[in-house]
């Protein structure tokens, strides 16, 4: 059992109740759990392009998605942060004191069989437990 839960989200993908319900199963009376969105700062050719008011036009639609992620839900904190995915969820993990992440992981691959690439990376860079549930 853990106090303190990150929960990854990837906003257009529709697992974010079934990670709510094992996060739930997995947190100790008077714990929290925390809702995470990343949104992929650009990079290359598309940072050069995006201006400052297009950057933040995305990063507020994020916020409002996650808003309505957690319309309903009760005891749940969201959070919406700019970077490179596996490093800003680790980043989070660290900086909160975070015990335990449970994420989904998409349909892989080849290259990253069993799961995702951003899900592969937090579970062999995580300062914590993780817990992954295999999207089929």
């Amino acid at each position: 059992m853990y106090k303190k839960i990150l929960v990854p989200l990837a906003l257009d993908h529709g697992l974010s109740s079934t990670l709510f319900d094992i996060a739930r199963g997995l947190l100790v009376e008077g714990g929290e759990i925390h809702a995470l969105h990343v949104v992929e700062a650009p990079y290359g050719l598309a940072q050069a392009t995006q201006d400052k008011a297009t950057s933040q036009q995305v990063f507020d639609q994020a916020r409002d998605l996650m808003k309505g992620k957690l319309a309903g839900e009760t005891g749940l904190h969201g959070h919406v942060v700019e970077g490179h995915v596996y490093r800003s969820i680790l980043g989070f993990a660290e900086d909160q004191g975070v015990d335990c992440i449970v994420m989904g992981s998409h349909k892989p691959g080849l290259s990253d069989y069993f799961i995702g690439s951003n899900a592969a990376r937090v579970v062999r860079h995580a300062p914590c437990a993780v817990h992954v549930h295999r999207a089929l």
